[in-house]
């Protein structure tokens, strides 16, 4: 792999780390209510902070890979993104908001970055290749 990545690279995996952020503020948030004891449900609170700080664990590290050149960081983001593409489609169609449709342009956005070909040639080494 050479010294330079491709642009769209760079913007999959700051995307991914925007992705990454909401979700580690996803699971803050249900932590911390309760804590405070506005949560009306704790255990669903307690499960949805762990599985949001999970995924954001698990996009922290898909982006590291991706960026490192790793072919195994490709299928976990593109599974996400198609899952929040489904989402924001309910989401839209229940109740248009921007956030849905921010949603919907960030996944998409991503799944594309991801798909180009210069994207696919430099993540598609395998581990066990040189550096």
């Amino acid at each position: 792999m050479t010294d330079r990545r491709p642009v769209a690279l760079l913007v999959v995996c700051l995307l991914l780390t925007l992705e990454a952020a909401a979700f580690l503020g996803l699971g803050v948030a249900w932590i911390a209510d309760v804590v405070r004891g506005t949560a009306t449900m704790a255990g669903a609170s307690l499960f949805l902070a762990a599985f949001g700080i999970g995924i954001a664990l698990l996009l922290l590290l898909a982006a590291r890979g991706l960026w490192r050149g790793r072919r195994w960081a490709r299928s976990p983001v593109i599974m996400w993104q198609i899952l929040l593409v489904v989402l924001a489609v309910g989401w839209l169609g229940a109740e248009p908001t921007v956030w849905a449709a921010l949603v919907l342009v960030v996944a998409v956005a991503v799944g594309v970055g991801l798909l180009l070909p210069a994207v696919v040639a430099v993540t598609a080494r395998r581990q066990d290749a040189p550096e």
